[in-house]
């Protein structure tokens, strides 16, 4: 059995992991680059396999840098079933068409402006792609019976971080990978903690926070004073937010909020129509999260949806106190850029990060201090105050993916960390030889590895 890392191999998006086994072919996530400008650019390259000959993809869960490439995937010839939960499958029923139509709009807006390089500018793909891709979908329910495919069996065991988001069992004879996919938080406020490794040979694990600790202050408590003192120099709190998990979870802690009247009375504006049908499937999956029918109830109910373009544009022209949840999460793309491009200049203003900012993004550029960023071709200040709230975010920590970890029934006979920037990863690595004593291997780009039976 061979291992190919194919993305989120020094880097955190793109994720795609290659198995092969007599002949026979798996893809454990097909996701797209994001970020860096040389990361994105290989999104137009071939695949380093031809689609027509692998048998078939399992997602570990909906985000575009898991499932994003998926129209790519269909466009270039695959014909396989593509697995996944029921509810990735309705989540990703909104991501990719959305996706293929912002792909079109922005080869449109480039046409039109004369901003591209290569004449026409194409999309990607488009949203008839995407269309084409979710055709290929196949449910596989979270701990359904181990199913043949490919000489392989595979299984979906919960694992947190977002709505349908699961860690993949793959078993070749009497050898199980176990792909950890995006590890979500024990303590997390909406979702449930990761099921324990019930068995696993050999795994796969992701290392976003490889490096770090989340801060042990209470992140809807900083929340709420970031909201008070905003409000009271009448300032607009935006707060770009994934559409999948983190928007749900901010309205959440906004509801909790006001319930406890820890913040003015204020509109709260959900500026995301994605973002809002999220929600709705949240509400009908209630049995894969930890919120009650009342408080999801709540959570939809604090904020005024925003779906049509005109409503959106005319948030954009208002200036008093509020707060705006607006897609996307790391400020690439989206209604987010317009409220960024009138808020930002303003010091009154708050931006708020709540979660993971790639390197590269308009998000990870903010973060770390740029005083001036780009959009829509125009140069926009950065007067506003910055709060990154890091402990908001889905991803497990290098010390719960370290106890996640132990939970393994017996040692495994190696750990591949993937879906993490050099650093994070490395550290991880090293925590995890010396607490734990097993081996690790931080596969590079590229790389193929020989798994012993």
């Amino acid at each position: 059995m061979k291992l190919s890392f194919l993305g989120a191999a020094g880097t955190v998006t793109g994720s795609k992991t290659l198995v092969t086994h007599e002949g026979k072919q798996l893809l454990v996530d097909c996701g797209l680059f994001q970020g860096y400008k040389n990361l994105r650019s290989m999104n137009w390259e071939e695949f380093p396999f031809d689609p027509k000959q692998l048998d078939a993809v399992v997602l570990t869960h909906a985000h575009l840098d898991h499932s994003g490439a998926l129209p790519l995937l269909v466009k270039q010839g695959f014909r396989g079933p593509v697995f996944a939960t029921p509810s990735t499958i309705e989540v990703c029923g909104v991501l990719l068409p959305d996706s293929g139509r912002l792909q079109e709009e922005d080869a449109e807006y480039a046409n039109r402006r004369q901003r591209s390089k290569h004449t026409p500018a194409l999309p990607l793909y488009t949203e008839e792609d995407a269309f084409r891709a979710l055709r290929r979908l196949e449910p596989l329910p979270f701990d359904a019976p181990a199913r043949g495919v490919a000489g392989m069996h595979l299984r979906l065991r919960p694992a947190g971080h977002i709505l349908g988001a699961g860690s993949v069992e793959v078993t070749a004879g009497e050898t199980t990978i176990l792909f950890s996919g995006d590890l979500g938080r024990p303590d997390d406020l909406v979702m449930r903690a990761p099921t324990p490794i019930e068995r696993a040979d050999y795994i796969v694990a992701e290392s976003t926070y490889g490096d770090r600790l989340h801060d042990g202050a209470d992140a809807e408590t900083l929340l709420g004073e970031v909201i008070r003192r905003t409000a009271a120099r009448g300032g607009v709190v935006v707060i770009p937010a994934f559409a999948v998990g983190r928007a749900q979870s901010l309205l959440y802690s906004i509801y909790r909020l006001k319930e406890r009247s820890e913040i003015p009375d204020m509109p709260v504006y959900l500026n995301s129509p994605m973002a809002i049908d999220m929600t709705d499937i949240y509400h009908r999956y209630r049995a894969e999260h930890r919120l009650s029918p009342e408080e999801c109830i709540g959570m939809c109910q604090v904020a005024k949806m925003v779906r049509t373009v005109e409503e959106s544009r005319a948030l954009v022209a208002q200036h008093y106190p509020a707060v705006i949840v607006s897609a996307s999460g790391m400020a690439t793309g989206g209604r987010v850029l317009h409220h960024l491009k009138a808020l930002a200049p303003d010091r009154r203003n708050t931006i708020v990060f709540a979660g993971f900012q790639a390197g590269g993004t308009r998000g990870g550029r903010i973060v770390a201090g740029e005083k001036s960023i780009r959009i829509h071709g125009e140069d926009v200040a950065v007067n506003a105050e910055v709060v990154s709230l890091p402990g908001m975010s889905a991803h497990a920590d290098a010390r719960q993916i370290v106890d996640w970890l132990k939970t393994s029934p017996k040692a495994p006979r190696g750990v591949f960390l993937n879906h993490g920037e050099p650093a994070p990863a490395d550290a991880l690595r090293q925590r995890i030889e010396r607490e734990l004593g097993w081996s690790v291997t931080v596969p590079r780009l590229g790389q193929t590895l020989e798994i012993a039976r």
